[in-house]
Order: C-alpha cells, then sequence, then structure tokens
C-alpha cells in the first residue's frame, strides 16, 4: 500500500513538473507570458484534458500558499510608513472598485429578474479581482513600483480584507440564517487577538528570534525558519477565519525594515515562483469544461458581461486616479477579472444553501475563463498601445525602444541622478541612449525636449536594441537598488564589453555592486554632502582651499574604508570594532592636521571659486 501512495505521489510530481516545463517556455515563445502557460497546462492535463490529474480543489488548495508566500513578499517590500502612505488608496479606491462594482452587478442581476439573494452573492464574489495573477503580471513586468502597480496593490489589499465580511455575510444570506458558531462577538474578538498578536509578536519578538536562527550559520535552518515564519503565520489567521494571505501581508510589513529582508526574500522567492505555478496549473484544471458545454452562451455571456461592468467602474477610477495614461490599461484589465477569492464565496454559498451548486460551478467557470482571458487581453493591449503610440508623433516615445540604437552611452534611470549625468555627457557632445521606466518620468521629460525611450532596462531585448552589444559605457542611475542590481547582473552575463558606471544608493549598495566586481560606484549623497560639510567648514572661518583639502582627504579615507570593510560584512562584531578604529584613526590624522597648521599659517591666495576641478573619483590603487 505504502508503495502504491509513493508511486502515485511520484507519477503526479512528474505530471506537473512536467506540463510546467513544456507549456511555460513554449508561451512565453509565443509572446503570451508565463501565466497563460500554466493555465494551459493545467487544462491540459485536467479532467477535461488528457485526465492525467483529477482531483483539482485538492491541488488548488496547497498551491493556494503561493498566493500567501507571494503577499509575504509583497509586504517585505512595504516598510510600515510606506503602508500607512497607501491607507487613503487601499480604502479609498479599494471601496469604490469593489462596492461600485458589486452594486453595479447587483443592480443588473436584479434587473434581469434573478433573485437578490444570488444577485447579491455573485456581485460580491465576481467584484473580487485575482491577487496573484495581478501581482505576478506587475512582478513580471517589473511594474511594482509604478503608479498602476501601486494602485492595483491597494485595491487588492482591500479586496483581501473586503473578502472577510463578504465570507461572514454568506451564512445569513441563507434561508434559515447562520447559527452563529464562531461568529459574532467572539469571532471578532479572536481575529482582533490574532491580528493583534502578529504584530506585537512581530515587533518584539521576530527580529530577536531571527537573529538568533542566524547566529547559528546554518543556511538551510534560516530557510526553514522562513517558511516556519510564513506558515505559522498563515495557520493563525486562518483559525480565525481570516484570510491566511493578509495574515503573510501584515508579517511581511513588519519585517520590511529588519536587517533580514533580503534574506528572507532570497530564501522564500524559489517556493513562491514554484507554488504559484502550481496555482495558475490548479486554475486551469478547475475550469469546469462540462457546465461551460452545458450553457455556453450562459457562461460568455457572464463573463463578458462583468467584465464589462467592472472595466466601466475601473476606467472611471482610472481617469480620477493619477494614473498615466499609458499605465491604464494594465490597471483596468488586471483588476477587471474575476480572482481567487470568488471561488471561496460561490463554493460557500453553495454549502449554505444561497444558490445552487450548478449555479456554483457555473460562477467559478465564469472566473476561471476571466482569469484565463487575462493573460491575452495584456497582450493585446500591449499591441494596440504600441499600435497607438507609433501612430502619433506626440506619443512616440511612450512606446517601448524598438528601433536599434548605436550610441556609445547607455543611460538607464533618468531620474533626478541620472539627469545630472546626462547632462554633463551632452553637453560635451557625446551621444547616448536614455532608458526610463517610469512613464511620468517619460512624459515630464520630453516637455523639457529631452529624447528618452520608454523601457525597463532589466530585458535583455531592450538592452539589445539599445545597442548595449556595441556601446562602451553603461551607466546604471535605476532609483530601486534590486532593479539596479539586475541590470548589473544582466549586463556583466551577456555583454561583458561594457564599462558599468553604477548609482549607490547606500553603504550597502555599494558593498553588493563591489561584490559584483564594479569598479565605478559612485554613492549618490556622498559628494553633495561633502560639498555641504565645506561649506560649514567655511562659515566657521576656514580658508576654502583648507575647506576643500579636508573634504577630499575625508573622501579618501572614507573609500578607503569601505574597500577595509568589505570583504568582513557577514560579520557585524568585526565590521563594528573596525568602523570605530577608523572613526578613531579619521579624527586623529585630522587632529595632526591641526596642529600642523598651527604650526604653518596658510595664506589666503586661492578662493573658492578657483575650484573648478573635480576630486577623483577612483580609490587609491
Amino acid at each position: 500500500m505504502e508503495e502504491v501512495h509513493t508511486t502515485s505521489w511520484l507519477l503526479t510530481s512528474l505530471v506537473y513538473l512536467g506540463a510546467a516545463v513544456l507549456a511555460v517556455p513554449l508561451a512565453r515563445l509565443a509572446g503570451l507570458g508565463s501565466i497563460i502557460g500554466y493555465l494551459a497546462a493545467g487544462i491540459v492535463i485536467g479532467p477535461w484534458g488528457l485526465k492525467l490529474v483529477t482531483d483539482a480543489q485538492a491541488m488548488l488548495h496547497f498551491a493556494e500558499f503561493g498566493v500567501v508566500l507571494m503577499l509575504f513578499l509583497v509586504g517585505l517590500e512595504l516598510e510600515p510608513r510606506r503602508l500607512w502612505a497607501l491607507r487613503r488608496p487601499i480604502f479609498g479606491w479599494g471601496a469604490v472598485q469593489t462596492l461600485g462594482s458589486a452594486a453595479l452587478m447587483c443592480g443588473a442581476a436584479m434587473a434581469l429578474g434573478a433573485d437578490w439573494r444570488l444577485a447579491l452573492v455573485a456581485s460580491l464574489g465576481l467584484a473580487l479581482s485575482s491577487t496573484a495573477i495581478g501581482l505576478s503580471v506587475l512582478a513580471e513586468r517589473n511594474l511594482m513600483s509604478t503608479t498602476s502597480g501601486q494602485s492595483v496593490l491597494s485595491v487588492a489589499l482591500f479586496q483581501d480584507i473586503a473578502a472577510i465580511p463578504i465570507l461572514a455575510l454568506v451564512p445569513l444570506l441563507a434561508v434559515g440564517g447562520g447559527n452563529g458558531e464562531g461568529g459574532g462577538w467572539a469571532g471578532a474578538l479572536k481575529a482582533v487577538a490574532v491580528i493583534a498578536a502578529i504584530v506585537l509578536g512581530g515587533r518584539l519578538l521576530l527580529r530577536p528570534a531571527l537573529r538568533w536562527i542566524a547566529q547559528s550559520k546554518t543556511p538551510e535552518i534560516f530557510t526553514a525558519a522562513s517558511l516556519l515564519l510564513v506558515v505559522a503565520t498563515a495557520a493563525l489567521m486562518q483559525a480565525v477565519g481570516l484570510s491566511m494571505a493578509l495574515g503573510a501581508f501584515l508579517a511581511g510589513v513588519l519585517l520590511a525594515e529588519s536587517e533580514y529582508r533580503r534574506e528572507l526574500e532570497t530564501d522564500l522567492e524559489p517556493f513562491k515562483g514554484l507554488l504559484l505555478g502550481l496555482f495558475f496549473i490548479a486554475v486551469g484544471m478547475s475550469i469546469d469544461f462540462g457546465a461551460v458545454w452545458a450553457h455556453p452562451a450562459w457562461v460568455a455571456g457572464l463573463v463578458v458581461a462583468f467584465l464589462l461592468l467592472k472595466v466601466l467602474v475601473l476606467a472611471a477610477m482610472a481617469r480620477w486616479m493619477p494614473i498615466p495614461p499609458v499605465e491604464r490599461p494594465v490597471f483596468v484589465i488586471l483588476l477587471a477579472q474575476g480572482g481567487e477569492f470568488g471561488f471561496v464565496v460561490f463554493q460557500a454559498a453553495a454549502h449554505a444553501g444561497v444558490i445552487e451548486a450548478q449555479t456554483s460551478s457555473l460562477l467559478v467557470a465564469a472566473v476561471a475563463l476571466s482569469m484565463l482571458l487575462t493573460p491575452l487581453l495584456l497582450v493585446g493591449a500591449d499591441r494596440w498601445c504600441a499600435s497607438r503610440a507609433s501612430g502619433r508623433p506626440a506619443d512616440r516615445g511612450l512606446a517601448p525602444i524598438s528601433e536599434a540604437q548605436d550610441a556609445p552611452i547607455i543611460i538607464a534611470g533618468f531620474g533626478r541622478y541620472g539627469q545630472i549625468v546626462g547632462r554633463l555627457l551632452f553637453a560635451n557632445g557625446l551621444r547616448a541612449t536614455v532608458l526610463e521606466h517610469s512613464a511620468e518620468q517619460v512624459e515630464s521629460l520630453r516637455k523639457w525636449g529631452w529624447r528618452v525611450y520608454y523601457g525597463d532596462a532589466t530585458r535583455l531585448d531592450l538592452l539589445r536594441v539599445a545597442g548595449a552589444g556595441s556601446a562602451k559605457v553603461l551607466v546604471v542611475a535605476i532609483d530601486d537598488i534590486e532593479q539596479s542590481l539586475a541590470v548589473v547582473d544582466l549586463a556583466q552575463a551577456h555583454f561583458p564589453n561594457l564599462t558599468l558606471v553604477v548609482r549607490a544608493r547606500n553603504a550597502q549598495h555599494w558593498y553588493d555592486l563591489h561584490k559584483r566586481g564594479v569598479t565605478h560606484i559612485e554613492r549618490e549623497t556622498f559628494d553633495s554632502a561633502l560639498m555641504s560639510g565645506r561649506s560649514v567648514l567655511e562659515s566657521l572661518g576656514f580658508e576654502p582651499h583648507q575647506a576643500r583639502t579636508l573634504a577630499l582627504k575625508f573622501r579618501r579615507h572614507s573609500i578607503e574604508q569601505l574597500h577595509a570593510l568589505a570583504p568582513h560584512r557577514g560579520d557585524q562584531a568585526r565590521l563594528m570594532a573596525m568602523a570605530k578604529a577608523g572613526r578613531q584613526q579619521l579624527e586623529e590624522m585630522f587632529a595632526q592636521d591641526r596642529a600642523h597648521r598651527a604650526e604653518h599659517p596658510a595664506g589666503k591666495g586661492w578662493h573658492a571659486e578657483d575650484d573648478v576641478q573635480s576630486p577623483q573619483t577612483t580609490p587609491p590603487r
């Protein structure tokens, strides 16, 4: 018996992995994206395809943990202050989308003669969107940090919160009403207690616990602890009837400022990707084509109707929200689809007797089909936007770069830092191809006469078109640290001819770049802060040349210190000791300078306006 069970498990694993490995590369080769590949794989191997796997619901429940991991990783990217800054979009626009879409669909269903209970449950379930597909598409297209990406995230978070009262409402709509078991004030108090425990535990216990585990210097145990953290949080939330994904998101936010944030992301990313792939395969398997074949016109009409009604609400929202026109189609399409919480709502409604089982199957099929259509709609929207952009000169710069460039310099990122580099180069008659990922920034720069291409430098195909194969220098001036490192990794792997000149946000970013062998690194605020320090010294009576000399000595010492500390970045105690020793050495060096100046007073023949030569930027060898 045990041998049969083991063989079954191995065969099932073989089927899932084989389907994913075959379908996803083919889908991406066809330009459809990985999600449509997973969904197609699920349809092929599922009960309505080759029937290699028949229990779609079991796999759907297991693979749902991929959504939980995804929300935890999203939370790690949002510090509490950033989340607080999103409170108005979450509860404002999120409520407008969910309640507005539900009200419009409920009114339409009742106007067509549907029972009010069926209309209410169906509209609330269909108003929810797929967090898994939405955030996965944003991550795949590197849009999470854009205005549309943050807007999708805000609405998705509200929907995760709204799913809780929706599920609580379903038993109350039953003819006999709910029995109240586990509900009422007792259930609410349990939910509040669990959320408080997660928040307080995250503040007081998680960081010391992770620090203690990290001291064991056993990578696999830290990985196990990372998974344990997410599983425990999800289990606590599920125990009181709350969203597992929402609980994981809270845990991620609480650890967003932790020193272990990057290590947690690295450990959990492979599990998230694999489980999300299984989730999408399970969604493809769960499409009840029997219900679709029995009522094809009804299902098709339902899908078209609820998509159109949600599009009306979302299009109106997009016009009022600060979303650039080029990003609005992605925002609308990602939130117009149905979502995985809709499956749960309809199954709960059928179990409670609010709707019939056959009606639940039709609604679930409609939601799954909308999820299947979403990647296809995105591909169509991309091509439509590209054709419109190529047909209108005013918008041509917002289309992704498509014509091969041959400039010797490529600048990736044209914000406040990249613009200074670009102005210096252009003023000296040098040509550069400029890539900028933010549509708002591109539109703003075009108004000032800059020739900027709309493109994501983390995409290999765009770098090739930008001329990375023949260019001499790539300036990485991207604001986001992870994207900056991704561009560096891509360039080093595929364009070894490029000299990399990279902006570093902070010392940690500098260390990451130094570890990759990048030699031309500049910390973005370092030299400007030194200039401010020079101004302070001059204001206190130092001669301009003295202030300049002191600033250059400090700069040289700081760069040498960074190089000395780099090999020991994993040993915090050693780093602190070396940093204190370096600070003491610097103070002693300046004390000797003061003593020397006291014995040999300097003249006043040099002035600040004569300082036109920039200090050397490369450290001494």
